[in-house]
């Protein structure tokens, strides 16, 4: 396992003790004698509601209605009982219930009917559950909601009796109260963000709460300074995040200005920074890279998002402070990870795929990464992390990173975080007449094994040929210890509508692509195994796929030679040749 510094130990303890201190806040301000506080005896008033930018589907306002609530993969019938009175089938279910993310499809189908509907179920909750409820009172679920009940209102509210007026909107304001007073107890990084959104939502959206607009403001400008690195990237470095904040920062915006209010500059330089990324991470086929907890892309909100940014320009070809690289070369393109873990404190969906690349042709990818599925995400999640669901190289089958182990700790930080891995990440890149050269390194076995894990790889300009080397060699030099292992596994994770077949040599793979293009895989090694893969990020669900694996030994072959070459179609009636193996000029 990766080794922890002294260091590194420090922080992880600072970090659960903040933890630990936050949760005893949390029991203490839930204790029945002390919700008193976030009452109010004043109804607020609604002034202005904000755009949901997030797809809504009109059909399935009707399955709500019969009482059936299919969410995150799980069906509840609930036969004339309450959704709220139910057991949830997951834990998914239970947050996209509880947040009531699903107003927006009731929204959908706007009838007197689906309001009706809406209004009853929203009494229901507040009768059930508007007090405080341990799961639908939790910080992220609960700034999710007033963030949907804000942007629903006018639905929910149009031909509502002044009652049920009253009751929703001293429901929602006791809400804010309490997300307010217990901001502090958020997690780090991008729930603390979405709850401080949810803060300035309310006080722009509810009359009674714009006294809290400065401090709130003030509180947003200083969360995107920490979280909105300079190149645009999320401090997660989870690509999935860019596309769930700005579904949120760009209404935002939108409220500032419709209140005739200027909108804080560093939002609106973090819009600006944030949008080329999306661009960035995007494969010609619309999906995002699968890095860091990425799952399948929301391709239909992706591109509302999209239609905000008025550049359009040309993908940024480097990221720098994110760490992440992306070559186009025609009709290929190349996306690579070349940086080190992000901080423990929001590292609890960060994977282990330091030098691991995606590899894309015109509308079809290639090499993947294994990525995370939509539902069901904690019985995949620490698969998905390992080194080896990525198309990088591990060493001793074992993971660049070390994750944390302890449960009471885990259940403190809300989840497994990163706790050591690579700490010295280094990447060059040149670009010439004959193509982009990139070459990367990191040191996450050395501490174990001694060894650093050197990747070359080369894109011809003609976007045809990826030339690579992978290198598993001692720093400066120094000879490998013979009381560690050294076989390191070179692992290419297939996308799963590419067909693959070895050549009766071993040492290569024919690789046909749904629209019959032909690329071939070659290795300067002695062979090359086809071994079972999973594609989680699919969108109907994890799929089987195929791998390409290289096995080595760092003491007798340190360095692997491989390559991905475009094979020009055929003439008709002709018949597929196999191109020679090319030289690596690396």
């Amino acid at each position: 396992m990766v080794a922890i510094t002294v260091a590194e130990r420090a922080r992880l303890s600072a970090l659960i003790g903040r933890r630990a201190f936050r949760s005893l806040l949390g029991r203490v301000n839930a204790h029945p004698l002390l919700r008193w506080r976030f009452g109010s005896t004043k109804t607020d008033r609604l002034v202005i509601a904000p755009q949901d930018l997030r797809t809504a589907d009109a059909t399935r306002a009707a399955e709500i209605y019969s009482g059936r609530f299919a969410f995150a993969g799980k069906v509840v019938i609930c036969d004339r009982r309450s959704p709220f009175e139910m057991t949830p089938p997951s834990d998914e279910w239970a947050v996209v219930l509880l947040s009531f993310a699903w107003l927006r499809h009731l929204r959908a189908a706007d009838s007197a009917i689906t309001r009706a509907n809406a209004r009853a179920l929203i009494d229901d909750w507040i009768n059930q559950q508007g007090g405080w409820h341990p799961v639908g009172w939790r910080l992220d679920i609960l700034s999710r909601r007033v963030i949907c009940w804000l942007s629903q209102a006018p639905f929910v509210l149009q031909d509502a009796d002044p009652r049920f007026y009253r009751r929703f909107i001293r429901s929602l304001s006791r809400q804010v109260r309490y997300l307010r007073r217990t901001l502090k107890e958020t997690r780090d990084g991008l729930p603390r963000l979405q709850a401080i959104i949810a803060l300035n939502y309310a006080a722009l959206c509810i009359q009674g709460q714009s006294g809290g607009l400065r401090g709130h403001a003030r509180r947003l400008i200083d969360e995107l300074r920490m979280q909105i690195l300079p190149d645009g990237g999320h401090i997660s470095r989870n690509p999935g995040a860019l596309i769930e904040l700005l579904a949120d920062l760009l209404p935002l915006r939108q409220l500032f200005s419709a209140r005739n209010l200027q909108p804080p500059q560093a939002l609106n330089n973090a819009i600006d920074r944030m949008m080329p990324m999306l661009r960035f991470f995007r494969h010609p086929d619309g999906n995002f890279g699968q890095f860091n907890g990425m799952g399948p892309t929301p391709v239909d909100l992706l591109a509302t998002v999209l239609a905000y940014d008025d550049t359009r320009g040309a993908p940024l070809s480097y990221a720098p402070h994110s760490a992440f690289h992306r070559i186009d070369a025609n009709n290929t393109v190349m996306l690579m990870d070349t940086g080190r873990p992000p901080p423990v404190g929001v590292s609890q969906e960060a994977h282990a795929g330091c030098l691991s690349f995606e590899l894309s042709w015109k509308q079809q990818r290639l090499v993947i990464n294994c990525g995370l599925p939509a539902v069901n995400k904690e019985n995949w999640r620490q698969v998905a992390r390992q080194t080896a669901a990525h198309s990088t190289g591990t060493l001793n089958d074992k993971s660049s990173c070390r994750f944390l182990e302890s449960g009471t700790a885990r259940k403190l930080l809300s989840g497994t975080p990163i706790v050591a891995g690579p700490r010295d990440v280094r990447s060059e890149r040149d670009e010439n007449a004959e193509g982009t050269l990139l070459r990367a390194s990191h040191d996450g076995y050395v501490d174990d094994f001694g060894i650093v894990h050197t990747r070359t790889i080369r894109l011809s300009q003609d976007g045809r040929l990826l030339d690579g080397e992978d290198s598993f060699a001692p720093p400066d030099g120094r000879a490998l210890s013979v009381n560690v292992g050294d076989e390191y596994a070179v692992r290419f994770h297939l996308h799963p509508a590419v067909k693959a077949n070895r050549l009766s040599d071993g040492r290569g793979v024919i690789l046909l692509l749904p629209d019959k293009e032909v690329w071939t895989f070659a290795t300067m090694a002695e062979s090359v195994q086809l071994e079972e893969s999973v594609y989680l990020a699919g969108t109907d669900g994890p799929r089987r796929t195929v791998q390409i694996v290289i096995y080595g030994h760092a003491r007798s072959e340190p360095t692997v030679r491989w390559s991905f070459r475009h094979t020009p179609p055929a003439p008709s009636g002709g018949r597929i040749e196999r191109a020679d193996e090319p030289e690596l000029p690396l």
